[in-house]
């Protein structure tokens, strides 16, 4: 029964938001009211617990919208200095085709931003920058959104692994069985990192090839999957330009670069290939003519793109992209910087007693990077006052009109997840856990095959691969430990679906919609995302059933 209640805010999430296709700033006020009358009436979450909740949630939102703001801004600033039109002619350089350009600026591109900066940042940068090539607005962001998932687990220079994992283990039960086996914490953490790897490693290389068939089977005149496959040897090719790297980077060097590295030298290899029509389908593809595009496929960003100049050489065009990429790495990896950063605070914390708060840390959020890159881009390509002003008053009023979505998405989830024991008087685990206590329960020793779709459900709710891995990892520890299954295994799957459930994250899905022009449709955008989400769970849960049964990994006990 409390399984079904936990699961009855979600259920009114898919329900008005997936299969009624309600927009978002509709839904989510419904999903808040459930939410907070369960964690009242059932939970009996006293009522300032639940105000500080929707207060940390729109601390939250804020900074979300700051990252939304920055990359509207780096969009419009760059589409008015005519250094979008110079991006778009060089690609069309290296191929026309479209299914090879998303493989390029979402797969490559997209990996290396995530693992710089997580936060959802890659489909807020992507999909406009693949509108600005000449994508239809769904189309950008769907596509997008399907790379948050192989990059997400070493989002942020390795997040999710060192902060989410490690937090949601570090616990007396986990120490105990560790210290009885004679592995180091740390060591522990590692071999987790390595198993997601792994598993990402394998589920990620057909990836590319969801982007080619995506777009040709929802956005192609003919929508067939089979000029999608053409592409499917590039795609391999892509997939494994990407995962090689990455995958030997978190067995050697940890969680903190196998994003970061994994798709920076995919994005040299894959270029390089695509110029040079290594494996590229014989015939290359494109969208039909503009005119003929249903209207739902638009933004409400039209793309004009003013000229470039004559001074505009590709090197400046990308030079703001670059900035962002080399901003990031040493705003994550160099003490001072970061330090600088993270010391510009806006405290909300301990509200009404509860401690319960959020810090805002202005700074560091992805939102000021992009910021600073467009301040060197208005040297470094020489525009005028009046463009950047233009651009920031757009950005600004399509922040708006995202934050009303979003300014009921967080707060609901903050009330789902604060109302665990600490919270409550009925002495019920918190919404989260009552869930995934119900599942396991129903699952019993076939287990393995559910954990990672625990992992994408938390991410779901919580918006976060991190967050879910904070929520869950002891749950999956303990659940695998009573089912005499490798626990190291089992987390990996929770971290490896907690990746994949990015791609349907509401808040993601929002940002990303907001920064293409896309308010109200994100139902829309979720129906689709739900495929490739789908593939990968039932990926993660063959791979995981089969390292189980060829004795990979240890039983600690």
């Amino acid at each position: 029964m409390y399984t079904l209640m936990a699961l009855a805010p979600i259920l009114t999430v898919f329900f008005f938001l997936v299969i009624l296709r309600w927009p978002a700033k509709k839904a989510m006020p419904l999903a808040l009211i459930v939410a907070t009358t369960l964690a009242f009436t059932v939970w009996q979450v006293n009522s300032t617990v639940i105000a500080a909740s929707i207060i940390q949630g729109v601390s939250i939102c804020l900074a979300i919208l700051w990252i939304v703001f920055g990359a509207l801004l780096m969009l419009n600033t760059l589409t008015n200095s005519g250094a979008i039109a110079t991006i778009r002619a060089g690609f069309m350089d290296i191929t026309p085709d479209r299914r090879i350009q998303a493989i390029i600026v979402a797969w490559c591109f997209g990996a290396f931003i995530e693992g710089a900066a997580g936060f959802g940042t890659p489909a807020a940068v992507c999909a406009p920058l693949l509108m600005a090539l000449g994508f239809p607005a769904m189309g950008a962001v769907t596509v997008a959104l399907i790379i948050q998932s192989t990059p997400v687990s070493f989002g942020a220079v390795g997040t999710p692994i060192l902060l989410g994992v490690k937090t949601g283990l570090d616990n007396p039960m986990v120490h105990g069985i560790l210290a009885n086996n004679n592995i180091a914490f740390m060591d522990y953490i590692f071999e987790i990192g390595r198993n997601v790897a792994l598993i990402h490693g394998i589920i990620g290389v057909l990836i590319p090839v969801f982007l080619s068939v995506m777009l040709t089977r929802f956005f192609g005149k003919e929508k067939s999957i089979k000029r999608g496959l053409e592409a499917l040897p590039f795609g391999i090719f892509a997939g494994l330009a990407v995962t090689v790297p990455y995958v030997l980077v978190a067995w050697f060097l940890g969680p903190e670069f196998p994003s970061i590295i994994g798709g920076l030298i995919g994005l040299v290899i894959v270029v390089f290939a695509a110029k040079n029509n290594f494996l590229t389908p014989k015939n290359s593809w494109d969208f039909a003519d503009r005119a003929e595009w249903p209207a739902h496929w638009m933004g409400t960003w039209e793309p004009k793109f003013a000229k470039a100049p004559e001074h505009m050489t590709l090197m400046k065009a990308w030079a703001p992209y670059v900035l962002v990429g080399i901003f990031l790495v040493l705003s994550r990896k160099v003490a001072f910087i970061k330090g600088m950063l993270v010391s510009v605070s806006i405290p909300v914390t301990d509200l009404f007693g509860t401690g319960i708060g959020y810090s805002i840390k202005p700074l560091y959020v992805p939102g000021f990077i992009f910021i600073c890159a467009v301040a060197c881009a208005f040297f470094i390509q020489r525009m005028k006052f009046s463009d950047l002003k233009a651009a920031a008053g757009q950005s600004f009023k399509t922040t708006v009109q995202a934050s009303f979505a979003l300014g009921f998405a967080i707060p609901m989830v903050r009330v789902f997840i604060n109302s665990g024991e600490k919270f409550n008087t009925s002495g019920l685990a918190s919404m989260p856990l009552e869930l995934a206590n119900g599942v396991a329960e129903l699952a019993g020793s076939a287990w393995t095959g559910f954990a990672g779709v625990i992992g994408a459900m938390g991410a779901f709710i919580a918006g976060s691969n991190t967050v879910s891995n904070m929520m869950f990892s002891l749950f999956q520890f303990g659940v695998a430990s009573q089912i005499d299954v490798p626990q190291s295994i089992i987390v990996a799957l929770q971290a490896v679906g907690g990746a994949a459930g990015n791609m349907i994250t509401v808040h993601n899905v929002v940002a990303a919609a907001a920064v293409v022009g896309l308010m109200d449709r994100e139902g829309e955008i979720i129906r689709k995302t739900l495929i490739p989400l789908s593939y990968y769970l039932i990926f993660a849960a063959i791979i995981g059933i089969t390292l189980v049964n060829i004795g990979w990994g240890t039983v600690l006990s």
